[in-house]
């Protein structure tokens, strides 16, 4: 489909053959009163639009970036009759903020929130080989608290807030399952036992199900499992890996098996089947080491946010979302804080597969300029919901090593017990309980609030590597770590891992224009050559710290008015990359603190033989 916008398939972890792309153009009209339902789903719109590309973007064939209540899109679209017998499914990657569907005349589904994706059975509203007239309202008002990332509260871009994103912004498609279908498979590495543990929801259970796991490398088939539904609601297998197939993802070498699942009903005829791959590796905290497969792995990150100049946060090509690795790889990183946004699936497949290391985060940021969370007591359950979608849909991807479900809270510790830390406490523990096998932060920079957090940090932009050094060295056990944040805001440091997860952000514009909006972090370097010093100076202080398990550096490309990445906002180049690379080139301390990797080998003997002394 080459002349359809972003036609490739959206969900690549969990693919049927059958599938039909509605991006492009769509009727479209802006609702300035939201006064759209009252005058009647049937009206002509004033417009087309070309989605995904939300209309904002210029990419969209709008470029509107006033505030817009409620906008509507509506297409015709022909339900093949190869589909009959089937249900079917519409299926929307995101759509900002509150999106309400109808499919001829017929309300088939509701959803909240500008990140997470969400599906319509669309069956009882349509018959194969008619047409199905889709109609989609999106609310997006720029005044309430909601989660909306770094998307500006105001009319014009201002500090680190930028072009709004309202409506679709993503891929929507539709696809026909069978009555009885496999739902999102939960997919758990297991190294040390050489195996994936597969959780595999089911649409409607019926007795004489079966569901097959195929697993194949390079060679052929692996190893299969199969497993009897009975009255489950989501069948349990595992999957054994022979110890001479067994493969481990890394960073130098992201192996990916390929995964077949198929339902069978009582006659053993397939009703579906879906195409998957897994990655086998492990995550571990081993004293203030994360480690990857055993091993400390320093994670080298950088911060991305996921802004595009024509296209706001929709990437203009899946090979825009390729470039983006590329390029912070060839700047010396090896994985990325996704910033503020809950990026399209299809940048963490292409992780996957080029063994990029990710920390999956949420948009919680509200209205407030500040980022302070406005009310969580009419919004923390709304927070927890999108949460909780984004933590289901990414969970099986072996890139995203860590969570963080929030950022730069800014709330002062206080006699009083806050709805701020009723919020912090459930959204980690909703994390952990969704996913047991990755560490979790509880909030990136300040105001940690949950004592057991997986792993601690700080946000840190001083300039100077000598100060920067001396800020870093007051990491002290029992004491809260303060900085770029006034007052009392942190839980005191229980000795868990540690990461400086911002710092940098160096100022750097060599084409700044008279009148150009523009800013950074500290003062702008006089010259490329003091930007390269400042930049290697800043990491060597974080390399060489034996405590520091990675860092995040600010950031990977311009956005907007904050220039300071390292390449510009269109991802041309405005600084020496190998330069860069060659900063952070050294093993960190604690790489070299001498702890030994995972073999998968040893990993399973090791299993047998504890396995042996409990039965003894």
């Amino acid at each position: 489909m080459p002349s359809i916008p972003r036609s490739e398939y959206p969900r690549p972890q969990f693919r049927r053959d059958e599938w039909l792309c509605l991006n492009g153009q769509w009727e479209f009209e802006i609702d300035h009163g939201d006064s759209g339902f009252e005058r009647g789903l049937s009206r002509p719109f004033d417009r087309a639009i070309t989605v995904p590309f939300c209309p904002e973007s210029t990419l969209s064939g709008i470029g509107y970036t006033d505030r817009m209540l409620a906008v509507w899109y509506r297409r015709s679209v022909p339900v093949p009759e190869a589909w009959a017998g089937k249900r079917i499914v519409l299926h929307f990657g995101a759509v900002d903020y509150d999106a309400t569907v109808w499919v001829n005349g017929v309300e088939v589904g509701r959803h909240r929130g500008g990140f997470t994706p969400f599906r319509c059975d669309i069956t009882d509203a349509v018959a194969p080989g008619a047409k199905a007239v889709v109609t989609v309202r999106a609310r997006d008002d720029w005044a309430p608290p909601q989660p909306r990332g770094k998307q500006v509260p105001i009319h014009g871009n201002c500090g680190c807030h930028y072009t709004r994103t309202t409506g679709i912004w993503q891929t929507v498609w539709m696809e026909p399952v069978a009555a009885c279908a496999l739902e999102r498979t939960r997919i758990t590495p297991d190294v040390a036992n050489g195996c994936f543990h597969l959780e595999q929801p089911l649409t409607r259970v019926e007795r004489g199900m079966t569901v097959t796991a195929t697993l194949s490398d390079a060679k052929g088939v692996v190893a299969k499992a199969t497993v009897a539904t009975g009255l489950e609601l989501s069948p349990r297998l595992t999957v054994p890996i022979p110890v001479s197939r067994r493969r481990l993802w890394s960073c130098g070498d992201p192996h990916l098996y390929a995964l077949r699942l198929e339902l069978r009903n009582s006659s053993g005829v397939i009703i579906d089947r879906v195409e998957s791959y897994a990655g086998l590796r492990s995550v571990a905290i081993d004293g203030m080491a994360v480690v990857l497969n055993g091993k400390p792995v320093f994670q080298r990150l950088v911060l991305d946010q996921g802004y595009y100049p024509d296209g706001i946060m929709t990437a203009p090509s899946d090979q825009a979302l390729v470039k983006d690795i590329e390029l912070s790889l060839a700047a010396g990183f090896n994985g990325a804080r996704l910033h503020q946004k809950v990026f399209e699936e299809r940048f963490l497949y292409h992780a996957d597969r080029m063994g990029y290391l990710c920390w999956g985060e949420f948009g919680d940021w509200s209205w407030s300029t500040l980022g302070h969370l406005h009310d969580e007591r009419q919004w923390g359950a709304t927070y927890a919901a999108q949460w909780l979608e984004a933590l289901e849909r990414d969970y099986s991807h072996p890139s995203i090593v860590g969570w963080c479900p929030m950022n730069e809270t800014s709330y002062r510790i206080e006699d009083t017990i806050h709805a701020h830390d009723d919020l912090m406490r459930a959204l980690y523990l909703a994390t952990k309980a969704m996913d047991t096998s990755r560490p979790v932060l509880d909030v990136s920079g300040y105001s940690h609030r949950v004592a057991e957090s997986d792993i601690y940090d700080s946000h840190d932009y001083e300039q100077d590597p000598a100060t920067f050094a001396v800020n870093q060295a007051g990491l002290r056990i029992g004491k809260p770590f303060i900085n770029h944040s006034p007052g009392q805001h942190n839980i005191p440091y229980r000795g868990q891992p540690y990461f400086v997860s911002e710092f940098g952000g160096i100022w750097w514009n060599p084409d700044l224009k008279p009148g150009e909006p523009s800013w950074g972090y500290g003062n702008k370097p006089q010259t490329v050559e003091e930007f390269h010093l400042r930049f290697a100076g800043l990491c060597a202080v974080l390399l060489d710290d034996p405590r520091m398990f990675g860092y995040c550096y600010t950031q990977l490309t311009d956005v907007f008015q904050e220039q300071n990445g390292v390449v510009r906002f269109d991802r041309s180049l405005k600084l020496d990359l190998a330069r860069l690379r060659a900063a952070q080139a050294r093993p960190a301390a604690i790489e070299l603190a001498g702890i030994t990797p995972i073999s998968v080998t040893a990993a399973t003997k090791a299993t047998s033989s504890r396995r042996a002394k409990v039965k003894r």
